[in-house]
């Protein structure tokens, strides 16, 4: 009779019933995910994954290896940073990765005659103050380093008091910040005697040579940056048959004589500043060979400090240029032979006083000029006049900068036909080649 009457009770209760049951659970299982005081959660509640083990470091590795030894890591990725103190070869065989971890230098070498070649070095530290590289050689010589690979470094390669060693093949890429908060991709500083080639640099802020004579910089790329090269009290430099493309200037020297510059393609320089090659305060400079394309200034020089050292500009192309040559300063003395003057929109400009004779004045011969309107009657290969450029209302935007922005508007187009029917003043002697190339004549020129 019991169990009858407790099957007839009324269904809310049995409801409630289930209810509070299921109630129960909820809350015994929410009981269950409070951890104790001071204890961990249940492994069930555990959402986050395990963290990942940092990479072995590679520094015991250096330290087993004997002098003059060679190491040979097992491929993987190894944490630095790595101090080389006496000469071994590293091949990394592009299965070896050394990452700075964001901090400081990856690979500093203090030893003479280190071999570093097929690594990828990355994630150095972001310290323009400490100058944070992806390698750093402080009073090392006689060094290789060769086929590495270097990215998301502040600085790429950096030589402190280095000399005598050979930078070859490397591919450089700084971290990605705006150009002048980038590092060098190539830092030199009081260093002498090394062979920069074949480099593959790029997205960096410059490259450096501070105070570093007879250096060698052979077939390097530098693109996407602020300035190729910047040169400041580094004598007897060469650079030859590199590429300078799309670099905001491409090279600039500040105080440093006998340069060779040579055989190199300097491309789309076109920042409002930007110069294909810029000669500051440097004398017996040799310019020969190269292509300036696409850059405001071809070639921008001051005066040598004396006449006698002169700049020599041979056989280069200077072409599509908003400028193809700008010589300022007073002293003048600069020769410019046989070279390729096309599609500039104004083929020179020229300071201080031209047309003199004597030791400052300009030679300006052989040259081929494609507005030139003169006559080869003899077919010598050589025009019967001479070429000239006269400033006339032109000399409105050469005193005042500013007003360059309206060159070849018809109002500027105006004044110019009408000063040179009937001039207003005197006009001034820009430039006068006396041998100009005849048109037909360009694939002599070349040679």
């Amino acid at each position: 009779m019991a169990a009858e009457r407790s099957r007839q009770l009324s269904p809310t209760r049995t409801w409630r019933g289930r209810l509070g049951g299921a109630l129960g659970a909820a809350l015994l299982g929410l009981l269950l995910l409070v951890p104790p005081a001071g204890g961990p959660l249940l492994a069930a509640a555990r959402t986050d994954a395990p963290a990942t083990p940092a990479p072995p470091p590679l520094q015991p590795w250096i330290d087993a290896t004997q002098a003059g030894g060679t190491l040979n890591v097992p491929a993987g990725t190894y944490s630095g940073p790595v101090l080389i103190t006496r000469p071994i070869v590293i091949d990394g065989r592009r299965e070896v990765v050394i990452s700075g971890g964001g901090k400081g230098s990856v690979i500093t070498v203090r030893a003479e005659g280190v071999t570093l070649r097929n690594l990828h070095i990355t994630g150095s530290g972001d310290s323009h103050d400490s100058i944070d590289s992806g390698l750093l050689l402080e009073k090392t010589n006689a060094a290789t380093i060769e086929n590495n690979t270097l990215d998301d470094v502040l600085f790429g390669i950096t030589l402190q008091q280095s000399n005598d060693n050979r930078i070859a093949g490397n591919r450089v890429r700084s971290k990605p910040f705006d150009s002048a908060d980038r590092g060098d991709g190539l830092r030199l500083w009081y260093s002498t005697g090394n062979r920069i080639e074949g480099n593959d640099i790029a997205v960096i802020r410059d490259i450096t040579v501070s105070n570093s004579p007879r250096n060698q910089f052979v077939g390097n790329t530098v693109r996407d940056s602020r300035r190729a090269m910047n040169l400041l009290f580094s004598h007897r430099t060469l650079i030859e048959d590199n590429l300078f493309d799309k670099n905001s200037t491409g090279i600039t020297t500040l105080n440093s004589d006998g340069l060779v510059i040579r055989r190199n393609k300097i491309m789309h320089a076109m920042d409002a500043s930007g110069a294909g090659i810029a000669l500051k305060e440097s004398s017996a400079a040799l310019v020969h060979g190269n292509e300036i394309i696409h850059c405001a200034v071809g070639v921008m020089a001051d005066s040598s400090l004396h006449p006698t050292n002169r700049i020599a500009l041979i056989g280069n192309r200077i072409a599509h240029n908003i400028t193809g040559i700008n010589f300022y300063g007073e002293r003048g003395g600069r020769l410019v032979i046989g070279n390729r003057f096309e599609h500039n929109l104004w083929q020179a400009l020229v300071g201080g006083e031209e047309g003199r004779d004597g030791e400052g004045a300009h030679d300006w011969r052989g040259n081929y000029w494609d507005d030139y309107e003169g006559f080869d009657r003899d077919s010598d290969g050589v025009g019967d006049t001479p070429y000239e450029i006269w400033a006339y209302s032109d000399r409105i935007w050469m005193d005042t900068p500013m007003a360059k922005f309206f060159r070849s508007s018809p109002l500027l187009e105006l004044l110019d036909f009408l000063e040179r029917l009937a001039p207003f003043a005197a006009p001034r002697l820009i430039l006068r080649d006396a041998q100009p190339r005849a048109h037909g004549t360009l694939a002599q020129t070349a040679k």
